[in-house]
């Protein structure tokens, strides 16, 4: 079916005798009168979670609808409340016809009893929500992928943050980094830190069939240096594109080695000009030192962001080259209500090149696609509706909110249709986070982050959280 401008529908409605005085209004009416039709949902939440105690909220005999509100017609249920504390980014494993979600655990690196490091990624199981801790010692492990080629690539978000590489993720447990600088681990055959990769705070990304790797590092500006450049966007093209066909062996990766480039959005007239101001526009890629990957994206002029978080490829994008977008958390309470980014690189995999005057190609183009207001901000995790286009974007704050934002239109502008309000946490010492769907669109999944846990038992001698497994979603019918 084709989509109906919501412009075009509100535009009859306001030429209508009984249009209503304020434009903005309707269209927020239209949203959710119209969300089975557009998102699949029976109706939006009309507002947020009111405040609750913020210490001890949190029990064992609380049910999902006690810790998080949900749009009507969805269901809950605790997929586990054993995940390890600050439960972050999940990926399915394995790719098809997954059985567990792999998930990173956004904790210090810290001796949690004699000899014992904290979990840093844990498989959970999607049939009885068994947990294992596959790897303990990272810091603040933070952004995970299944790969195309068969492995668990999983990220620290630290100003040193590494890049570790797992294949078989299954066959371990308790694998241990004994050396973050060295990446020296206990099971050199199925985990390696992949030195020659950025060093920056790490945030979510992508990996493509050929081994090309997009993310953002979680960076706020001003960061050091008073008007230092907020985080920059870096892709790792590897040395030898990869097939996309499963690997045997580490060593088989495409990641061993290759060069990393760091986004430089230009606003371009009778000179090239970049910096602050030209945050979205045409875009090139300039080579960077991945040790120094922060401060040489700074002296070579990369676009910074205000805290670029989770990033995704649009899998319903059928054009050339890939579509990915990102989430910058600016400041909320600064009255920087947080953005969303979406990109269209035209050549991932190519390495850049120069024209005849030596300026680089532009071969990438962004645009804003979502701004936060006063009600949706500080936006973090992002997850499309499967390989739908509907994105779903959640706040990392206390009471967070998760908006599904629909993709843009036949209308004039470049931005989302509009956003609705889909779940709302209830407990004022946790937010959410994680969140993702399955393939499908009718599942998803989401943890509740770091909630006070006064009143509950540590496992493994560790906190936990839960992961909550959301069914009812229809497909939109547009």
């Amino acid at each position: 079916m084709i989509r109906t401008s919501l412009v075009a529908l509100l535009m009859a409605a306001a030429l209508s005798p009984v249009a209503a005085a304020d434009f903005g209004v309707d269209r927020d009416k239209l949203l959710a009168d119209r969300s089975m039709e557009l998102f699949g949902i029976e109706a939006p939440l009309a507002e947020g979670a009111a405040p609750s105690p913020e210490e001890g909220y949190r029990t064992l005999d609380q049910t999902p609808a006690d810790e998080l509100a949900m749009a009507p017609g969805l269901s809950a249920t605790f997929l586990t409340r054993n995940a390890a504390d600050s439960l972050d980014m999940m990926a399915f494993w394995p790719a098809q016809n997954p059985t567990h979600l792999i998930g990173c655990i956004e904790g210090d690196r810290e001796e949690i009893a004699p000899g014992k490091f904290n979990p840093s990624v844990q498989s959970i199981a999607l049939g009885d929500g068994a947990v294992t801790t596959l790897l303990r010692g990272m810091v603040s492990c933070d952004g995970i992928r299944t790969t195309p080629w068969g492995t668990i690539v999983a990220t620290e978000e630290e100003d040193d943050g590494g890049v570790y590489e797992i294949i078989d993720p299954l066959a371990i447990k308790d694998v241990v980094v004994k050396d973050r600088a060295t990446g020296e681990v206990s099971d050199p055959a199925h985990v390696v830190k992949r030195t020659n990769m950025a060093v920056i705070a790490w945030e979510g990304f992508l990996t493509t069939p050929e081994g090309v790797v997009i993310g953002g590092d979680e960076l706020r500006p001003g960061t050091g240096v008073a008007d230092a450049d907020g985080g920059a966007i870096f892709k790792f093209i590897p040395a030898t594109l990869h097939n996309g066909a499963a690997i045997t062996a580490l060593e088989q990766s495409p990641l061993v080695a290759g060069r990393t480039y760091a986004m430089q959005v230009q606003c371009q007239g009778s000179k090239i000009q970049f910096g602050q101001g030209c945050e979205i526009g045409k875009a090139a890629w300039i080579e960077v030192d991945p040790a120094n990957a922060r401060a040489d994206a700074l002296k070579k002029g990369a676009t910074g962001y205000y805290r670029p978080e989770d990033l995704h490829q649009d899998m319903s994008y059928k054009n050339a080259g890939i579509r990915f977008c990102g989430a910058n958390t600016g400041n909320e309470d600064a009255g920087n209500y947080a953005e969303v980014i979406c990109a269209i690189d035209f050549a991932p995999a190519e390495a850049p090149e120069a024209d005849a005057e030596g300026k680089l190609v532009f071969t990438t183009s962004v645009n804003r696609f979502l701004e936060g207001d006063a009600d949706a901000n500080s936006f973090d995790n992002l997850s499309f509706q499967g390989n739908l286009s509907t994105l779903y974007v959640v706040e990392d704050h206390p009471n967070g909110d998760i908006w599904a934002c629909l993709a843009d239109g036949a209308d004039r502008d470049i931005k989302t249709d509009g956003c609705v309000r889909v779940f709302a946490v209830k407990d004022t010492s946790a937010e959410p986070t994680g969140f993702l769907f399955s393939d499908d669109g009718l599942t998803a999944y989401v943890s509740i982050q770091h909630s006070d846990d006064s009143k509950v038992d540590k496992v493994d001698d560790y906190g936990t959280d839960d992961l909550i497994k959301i069914t009812g979603f229809m497909l939109p019918a547009m």
